[in-house]
């Protein structure tokens, strides 16, 4: 299951330990840091997740085997769908609030684990952005060289002119572009 491999450790960046805020103005403020980070942090595995995925899509696109890009897309589509789902909760839960401006009513000890958190989900996101756009590029290219070549054999495949077949559906002979001596009827 997607959601339970994002539970666990990541594969981009070592786990960082969790700090519990001891000593703080009040447990819920604790409990909503812990809810908050365990997000990000689900977040941050998703979109490394999201680039390796996406490095394997153009590896396939490039070797073009079409299978393996449509069963990348569709674990893309699902995973990019759950990162949504992740984001959606954050900011309900912070009540529409960013992250950044919570992060700085926290105690200095729990404000840099969010920020650094904010930081490496930063990071990922730009490094998945940029693969998607190779992806594109290169999904792009392909789709230019198969409709040209698609074009190609469709003109060499066509007769060369239009007007090759008469009205009645016999061919046409091609009349003498140069003046002829008699033209018309007699």
């Amino acid at each position: 299951n997607l959601l339970s491999f994002l539970r666990g450790g990541s594969f981009c960046t070592p786990a960082k330990p969790q700090i519990r805020a001891v000593g703080s103005n009040s447990s819920l403020e604790a409990d909503m840091h812990d809810i908050i980070h365990e997000s990000l942090s689900r977040q941050e595995k998703a979109l490394c997740l999201l680039r390796d995925l996406l490095e394997e899509e153009y590896s396939s696109l490039l070797s073009r085997d079409t299978d393996a890009v449509v069963s990348l897309e569709f674990s893309v589509q699902e995973l990019i769908r759950h990162l949504a789902v992740e984001k959606t909760f954050v900011i309900k839960r912070l009540g529409g609030m960013r992250a950044a401006e919570y992060a700085s009513m926290l105690p200095e000890d729990l404000a840099a684990i969010l920020l650094d958190t904010l930081r490496r989900i930063d990071v990922s996101e730009q490094a998945a952005a940029r693969q998607a756009s190779r992806n594109t590029n290169l999904s792009l290219a392909l789709l230019d060289q198969s409709s040209r070549t698609l074009q190609a054999l469709t003109k060499q495949a066509m007769p060369p002119k239009a007007e090759t077949y008469g009205r009645r559906g016999g061919m046409r002979t091609q009349g003498h572009p140069e003046a002829a001596l008699i033209s018309g009827r007699l």
